[in-house]
C-alpha cells in the first residue's frame, strides 16, 4: 500500500465505520466518485477496509472511536489483518504512529485472553450464543472462522454445461479451480478473476454461488413439470438453480418486495436460458396476488430475510449493523412469512425455510413454533433428500452449513411436508 491508497482508505473508513450503511454500499459509492482509481488501488483499499471490519474487536480496544481516527484504524489493519510488519510500513508512518503500532502488538496476550476480541465478535452476540448454549471454544471457533475472506463459490448450469467440462477449462486458462465437495454442480475458485466478461459467464453457463446455497436449492427436489415458488427470491440465484432442476418446464415464480433485485434476475434468467421463471413483485407476504397461488404449489422455498450471521466472511460489517433489537424483529417477520408461504403448498406439497444465520433463534425455533400451531406439516430430514450428497453425518433433522466445518456460508433450512 502506498501513501496516497492510505489516505483514501481513511477517508472511506471514517464513513464505513459509523455503520449507517452496508459497508460493500458504501465502497461503491466510494469508488464511483474516485473514478480515476485503477484496478490495483481499489483491490489495496478494498482488502485493507474489510481487514479493518474482521479485526475491529482488537482495534476498537485500543481505539475506542476508530471512525474519528481511520488512519490509525487502517494502519492496524494492516498489521493485524494483513500481515504486515511494522518495519513493512516504516515508509507510510510517522514516528508516533511507528511506535503506536509497536504498542499495539505487544497487547497480543491481552487479545488472546478477551473472547470478544479473541473471537473478533462483539459482546451483544457472544451473549446470544451463549444463552443458546455455545461454549467458548465454540465461539472462538465460529468467530475465527469468519476472520478469512470466502473463496468465489460457482454453479454450472445444467442447461449449458457440465461441471467436470467447465472445470477443465478454467483449469486450462491458469485459474486456481477446483470442484466444491457437496454441490454437484459448484465450482470453487482460490483466486477472484473478473468473471463478468468472461465468455462461460456471458453465455449463461455459469453464475456466481455459494455452495450452500446451491445445495438450498437442491434440497428442494423440484422435478420437472412442477409448479415452484421462492417467496422471497432477492436477485435469484436460488431461483435460477431451481429453474435448471426443472430443466427450463413447468412455471417457477420468483416473488421479492424489492424491485430492484427482481429486476436483476431477469438479465440473469436470459442469460441461463430459462423461459419458466415467472418473477413478480409483492407487497408483503399478505399481497392478494398470491392468492391464486394458494394449496397449488409442489415445492415454495422460503429464504427468510435473516440477520446474516453466518455470511460473516463476506459482511463482516453485520455484526456490528444487526443488534438484540433487530434480531427479535426478524423473528416475528420470519415467522410471519413462512406462515404466509406454507399456505401457497398443496397437500403432499413440500416447504423448505432456510436463513444464512447461525441463531437458534432465528431457525430451530422458528419451526417448532410452526409445527406447533400447524398440525397437517412434518419434518423430512435434510440428510434423507441429500442422501447423494457427502455430507458428514449429523444427529439433526435440519440441514446445518458452517464455515469452519463445510466451509460453505453458515446455513439453517428445515423441509417440511404436508400431510396428503
Amino acid at each position: 500500500m502506498n501513501a496516497a491508497q492510505l489516505d483514501l482508505t481513511a477517508t472511506v473508513l471514517a464513513q464505513i465505520l459509523t455503520f449507517k450503511q452496508p459497508s460493500d454500499v458504501a465502497l461503491s459509492a466510494f469508488f464511483r466518485r474516485e473514478r480515476k482509481l485503477g484496478g490495483r488501488d481499489r483491490h489495496e483499499i478494498a482488502e485493507t477496509v474489510f481487514a479493518t471490519l474482521r479485526h475491529l474487536q482488537k482495534i476498537q480496544s485500543v481505539l475506542p472511536k476508530p471512525a474519528q481516527q481511520p488512519r490509525l484504524a487502517a494502519l492496524a489493519a494492516l498489521v493485524f489483518g494483513r500481515g504486515l510488519s511494522v518495519h513493512a510500513l516504516k515508509e507510510l508512518c510517522s514516528e508516533d504512529e511507528a511506535q503506536w503500532l509497536v504498542n499495539l502488538k505487544a497487547q497480543k496476550e491481552t487479545f488472546s485472553s478477551d473472547i470478544c476480541t479473541a473471537a473478533e465478535l462483539p459482546l451483544w452476540l457472544i451473549d446470544c450464543l451463549k444463552d443458546q448454549g455455545w461454549c467458548q471454544q465454540d465461539i472462538l471457533e465460529y468467530g475465527r472462522s469468519m476472520l478469512q475472506p470466502a473463496p468465489l463459490d460457482l454453479r454450472v448450469n445444467t442447461l449449458k454445461g457440465k461441471r467436470d467440462k467447465v472445470l477443465k477449462q478454467l483449469q486450462d486458462e491458469g485459474l486456481r479451480a477446483e470442484a466444491t465437495p457437496y454441490s454437484p454442480w459448484g465450482i470453487r475458485l482460490f483466486d477472484k478473476p473478473a468473471l463478468n466478461r468472461h465468455p462461460l459467464f456471458l453465455d449463461g453457463v455459469l453464475e456466481v454461488q455459494d455452495e450452500g446455497s446451491q445445495l438450498l436449492a437442491l434440497l428442494t427436489g423440484v422435478k420437472r413439470g412442477q409448479l415452484a415458488v421462492d417467496f422471497c427470491a432477492g436477485a435469484g440465484g436460488k431461483t435460477l438453480a431451481m429453474g435448471a432442476m426443472m430443466a427450463g418446464s413447468g412455471r417457477l415464480y420468483a416473488f421479492d418486495v424489492a424491485e430492484k433485485r427482481l429486476a436483476n434476475l431477469k438479465p440473469r434468467m436470459i442469460r441461463a436460458g430459462l423461459t419458466n421463471i415467472h418473477p413478480q413483485r409483492i407487497d408483503t407476504e399478505f399481497d392478494q396476488r398470491l392468492a391464486r397461488l394458494k394449496q397449488k404449489a409442489d415445492c415454495v422455498l422460503v429464504d427468510a430475510p435473516c440477520s446474516g450471521l453466518g455470511t460473516l466472511r463476506r459482511n463482516p460489517d453485520l455484526k456490528y449493523r444487526q443488534n438484540q433489537t433487530n434480531v427479535t424483529a426478524l423473528c416475528q417477520q420470519q415467522q410471519s412469512i413462512l406462515q404466509a408461504a406454507s399456505e401457497l403448498v398443496k397437500d403432499g406439497g413440500r416447504l423448505v425455510y432456510a436463513t444464512c444465520s447461525i441463531l437458534d433463534v432465528e431457525n430451530q425455533r422458528q419451526i417448532v413454533e410452526f409445527l406447533e400451531n400447524n398440525s397437517q406439516w412434518q419434518i423430512e430430514p435434510a440428510q434423507e433428500l441429500l442422501k447423494n450428497i457427502p455430507l458428514p453425518a449429523a444427529d439433526s433433522p435440519y440441514l446445518q452449513l458452517s464455515t469452519r466445518q463445510h466451509h460453505t456460508d453458515g446455513f439453517f433450512a428445515a423441509v417440511l411436508k404436508k400431510n396428503a
